[in-house]
């Protein structure tokens, strides 16, 4: 289905437009044999399909003029990218033409003269027929040349990757529930996700499920709302998840929904211990109840800083300031008696050894 989408999406191109796509193809060869794979057949579908469209005696789809949809690449677009390319993809002469190829397919594609050549500024080393091919692939996955554009500004190393492995990230992607709308949603937010081992994106869904419990469908929504967390240690998602649920006391449920993993640790802490020491925040007992009653997480994480204290802890700021500077001054301190204890430990452990006699 995500398949056909695109391709249909690609089919609306007018009829010129696809004769170009078809002609940078062929023209920019030779390709790797996995480009070549992966693109002909749905350029060899729309030319099919654009063939039985267009009736015998209609004007010619390979007359330019009809199209009014579709920019042409100007002197000044093809002079700015042939001087973004590499000494050693200029060398040879007759490759203008099959450059101009390469760069209309782009514009046919849906991107821009401004971005065709903040494309090929990015990683001009790297041959200009990976660019297309990169972009292709990342357009069948659901995105739209700016967020194409976006992921390769901020990974650009997504640019030396094959079209294989594009295809089976996204593959893998779409296994864990992020489908075509919501990988396109995760991979704007988190564009090193293409270039993450495979080793540890299963480790922290493992951390997710065995450790921390969540249900496989809680873990596709902390995935689908907080992407980042496969940039994350391991450890620290755990620590994180066990201050929530055993020193605050708060559900599976609400951790997913309150975006929790979003926001940094050191502001859920700041404000629970805050809360909690001026009473108005308690860890629930065994049962689950409280004396008080506690503001929900996901106001305690998302108000500002103004709204929190005018409508949570019923401070004024300046009091916030100073036992923000005190935590942190506590936390320093129990840090150095963790060292102190473990120097300790260490020491104990080599007097209680003999000496060595010979």
């Amino acid at each position: 289905m995500r398949l056909c989408r695109q391709a249909l999406r690609w089919c609306s191109l007018a009829p010129s437009a696809w004769h170009r796509c078809l002609q940078a193809w062929r023209q920019c060869a030779p390709l790797p044999a996995a480009i070549t794979a992966f693109s002909c057949p749905l350029l060899h579908h729309g030319e099919r399909h654009l063939s039985a469209e267009w009736p015998a005696g209609s004007a010619s789809f390979t007359d330019s003029s009809q199209d009014t949809h579709v920019p042409e690449p100007t002197p000044a677009l093809l002079e700015a990218v042939w001087l973004s390319l590499a000494p050693e993809h200029t060398r040879d002469k007759t490759g203008n033409l099959a450059l101009g190829n390469l760069v209309q397919s782009l514009l046919d594609m849906g991107f821009s003269h401004t971005q065709v050549v903040q494309l090929f500024n990015l990683q001009p080393r790297l041959a200009p027929q990976q660019r297309l091919a990169v972009a292709s692939e990342l357009m069948l996955l659901g995105l739209y040349p700016n967020s194409v554009l976006h992921v390769l500004q901020r990974s650009p190393n997504v640019l030396r990757m094959s079209v294989k492995q594009l295809k089976d990230r996204g593959e893998r992607l779409r296994q864990l529930g992020l489908s075509e709308g919501h990988l396109k949603h995760v991979v704007s937010r988190c564009p090193p996700i293409f270039t993450l081992p495979g080793k540890k994106i299963d480790a922290t869904v493992r951390l997710f499920k065995e450790k921390c419990l969540f249900t496989m469908d809680q873990v596709m929504e902390i995935l689908r709302s907080c992407p980042n967390v496969l940039l994350k240690e391991p450890s620290d998602l755990e620590y994180k998840f066990q201050y929530a649920f055993f020193r605050m006391g708060v559900k599976h449920k609400d951790v997913v929904k309150s975006g929790f993993f979003r926001a940094p640790f050191t502001v859920i802490r700041s404000r629970h211990v805050f809360l909690e020491r001026r009473g108005l925040y308690q860890t629930p007992d065994k049962k689950g109840q409280t004396q008080v009653i506690n503001a929900k997480l996901k106001e305690i994480i998302w108000l500002s800083d103004k709204d929190f204290l005018a409508q949570l802890a019923c401070a004024s700021l300046e009091e916030y300031d100073v036992f923000k500077k005190l935590l942190a001054r506590e936390e320093e301190e129990e840090e150095e008696e963790d060292r102190d204890s473990e120097d300790e430990d260490e020491d104990s452990e080599g007097e209680g050894e003999l000496p060595d006699h010979e």
